[in-house]
């Protein structure tokens, strides 16, 4: 960090001057270099921030060159002026000192003789040594995170990292400011985390909060917890770590062995248009071991677990006890498939991973498919209940058709099926769900963690969600309220025990609040999709 005009003249050096403030404005001015000169013009080749140490010849002129000398100096940004007295002036007078406190100018004048070379000597060793500190933090950076991306380590051990280099808290968060993931430094988790929706809410933008994701496509932001760090360390390491949490996201986590990843990558050919002719579909797919048969019925399971193994071997490992369970399960029930693994994106307000397995079944021709399917989801259910750290799983089922090429192009559906009833609560326990079992509901449960869905309900309702931080209200809850009714107002009324004209008030506060008519349809309508999204995030909890 670069020392102040009051440092310089606290060093022993300048005190062996005789230092006395003329002008104490902005000592706390940074001193980038210090520059020796008698000239009055030497405005001209300054870039600013210089410590300017002179003997006063300039200062020994008449009155109006004074004041335009020093006049020169503030205009060229110079963080201060030191003037040794006795060689041209005995003392700087009123006149200099109004001046320089006018212009916002430190001037500093020694009464004793002082080599202004070990001035310079002092304080350039301190500014190199400094500029050398940073290029060696900068390269630290540098070779950490490049080594984190190179092994793909956890978001976790990501933003654990940065928060060491800083020695501070930073945390990670989506777009709907739901925490990913955070270290404390210096206070604990709770304090840290404490109320942290309307504490983000409240957090400008800056050199301690930067946008993760592609420029395009942000996802979240990295936000440092601490005013004491230094401004452009803390502005590196934020950027470098928002980098590496870009790649980890972007990177593929295909880890399994050689079969498994024809299966994948035949999948994903079949998913996205590479294989186009159903007999050569059906022969890679034989190739892999799926038995030529009339029906194939697209799976989609999805597995929530209860953590999330920070240790990068450790998730392989449970990864991999999952897809030998799901396996297993299709062995035991004497199934011929096909499986993709892939990791889901976990719900960001539970500390729990999630992964999915697509899966096209080739069914026996002549039998009813449901039947056929209860058995074998059933089977594959209570194979992965055995696995350490399932906390629950469901399977979607998308169309069956007699096409290897359609099936395997209702994964989509399928992975969207079971995504959707994984995240509906109370329901009654089912071997498998297909598209007709979701609602509405369900259907915003696909597409909460989106970017722009997020960004949507963050539009609607964020000047509400401010107020409501502000002033220790509750007119979110109202509103929430007022759209389940459909608008039924003297139900609203009865239900919050409170008068119709207490009710009106809060209403059109409401509408003022938000710049809405609540009368207008399709302003409701946005409204209570964005509170459902907030719902099924589990922002309203926070």
């Amino acid at each position: 960090m670069l020392l102040t005009v009051a440092d310089v003249v606290a060093t022993p050096v300048v005190q062996a001057g005789e230092p006395e403030i003329v002008s104490g404005v902005n000592l706390d001015r940074a001193v980038r270099w210090v520059h020796v000169s008698d000239q009055a013009d030497i405005a001209n080749v300054l870039v600013g921030a210089e410590l300017i140490l002179t003997t006063g010849q300039a200062l020994a002129a008449p009155e109006s060159a004074r004041e335009r000398y020093l006049r020169s100096l503030a205009d060229a940004g110079v963080a201060g002026l030191v003037v040794e007295l006795g060689s041209y002036v005995s003392e700087l007078g009123p006149v200099v000192a109004d001046t320089a406190r006018e212009l916002g100018l430190p001037v500093i004048a020694l009464h004793r003789v002082t080599r202004f070379v070990e001035i310079t000597e002092a304080v350039h060793r301190v500014i190199v040594a400094d500029q050398y500190a940073e290029l060696e933090f900068a390269r630290t950076v540098h070779e950490t995170f490049t080594e984190l991306s190179v092994r793909r380590a956890a978001l976790a051990e990501i933003v654990r990292t940065a928060a060491s280099m800083l020695d501070a808290s930073v945390v990670l968060e989506d777009l709907a400011h739901r925490v990913l993931a955070a270290t404390a430094r210096h206070t604990s988790s709770s304090s840290l985390l404490d109320n942290w929706e309307s504490r983000s809410r409240m957090l400008p933008e800056g050199d301690h909060v930067v946008a993760v994701g592609p420029h395009t496509q942000r996802w979240g932001r990295l936000i440092l917890r601490s005013e004491r760090v230094h401004t452009p360390r803390a502005r590196m390491v934020l950027e470098r770590a928002a980098q590496t949490l870009t790649l980890h996201r972007m990177i593929d986590t295909d880890r399994f062995g050689l079969h498994r990843r024809a299966q994948t990558g035949l999948i994903a050919d079949l998913i996205e248009g590479r294989v186009t002719n159903e007999r050569d579909a059906q022969a890679r797919a034989a190739a892999l071991g799926l038995a030529r048969r009339a029906r194939y019925v697209p799976l989609a399971v999805e597995i929530e677990t209860t953590t999330a193994p920070s240790d990068p071997v450790a998730a392989q490992r449970h990864s991999l006890a999952i897809v030998d369970a799901v396996t297993h399960g299709l062995g035991l029930a004497s199934a011929s498939a096909l499986s993709a693994t892939e990791l889901a994106t976990p719900t960001a307000t539970e500390q729990r991973g999630t992964e999915r397995i697509a899966i096209v079944l080739a069914m026996s021709p002549g039998r009813d498919v449901d039947d056929q399917l209860d058995r074998v989801c059933a089977t594959v259910l209570a194979e992965l209940r055995r696995v350490d750290g399932v906390r629950r799983a469901v399977i979607g089922v998308g169309a069956d058709s007699d096409s290897l090429l359609d099936a395997a192009r209702e994964l989509v559906a399928a992975a969207s099926v079971a995504s959707v009833a994984r995240s509906l609560a109370g329901g009654p326990d089912r071997m498998f769900f297909r598209s007709a079992d979701i609602r509405l509901r369900g259907l915003l449960s696909l597409i909460r963690d989106e970017p722009g869905v997020q960004s949507f309900a963050e539009t609607e309702l964020s000047a509400l969600l401010r107020y409501d931080i502000r002033h220790a209200a509750d007119l979110t809850g109202t509103l929430r309220r007022f759209l389940d009714l459909a608008g039924n107002k003297t139900e609203l009324a009865r239900i919050l025990k409170i008068s119709r004209p207490t009710l009106y008030d809060r209403l059109a506060r409401i509408e003022r609040i938000l710049a809405v008519d609540l009368d207008d349809g399709e302003s409701r309508t946005s409204l209570h999709t964005a509170l459902l999204i907030r719902e099924l995030t589990g922002a309203d909890k926070l």
